[in-house]
């Protein structure tokens, strides 16, 4: 029964080196662009150092209260450092079509 737990040991011995796990980042597509001529320049300030440019603009038209409760969620629940001074442009490109 020794034996067992020896052959195990020279098992895993002789296995070949596990590879690193690989993990595919986002391309960094950039800032987010102007929107109908309103200014992008809160949202990149604030959005862009969680979300990529591609997962905000993919979002789904919520209405502003739904954009203001989600930014104030942002806020409180995660931490997100939004400054409130922000809040209204931030929600003017959101709503901006």
């Amino acid at each position: 029964m020794r034996l067992a737990p020896l052959a195990l040991l020279l098992l895993i011995a002789a296995a070949p080196p596990s590879r690193p796990l690989a993990v595919d980042l986002p391309n960094d597509e950039g800032l987010l662009p102007e929107r109908y001529g309103v200014s992008a320049d809160a949202a990149n300030g604030n959005c862009l150092g969680c979300h990529s440019a591609a997962m905000i603009t993919a979002q789904p038209r919520l209405s502003r209260v739904q954009w203001a409760e989600t930014i104030a969620k942002m806020r409180t629940v995660y931490g997100a450092p939004i400054d409130p001074a922000d809040d209204a442009a931030i929600l003017a490109w959101l709503l901006a079509d």
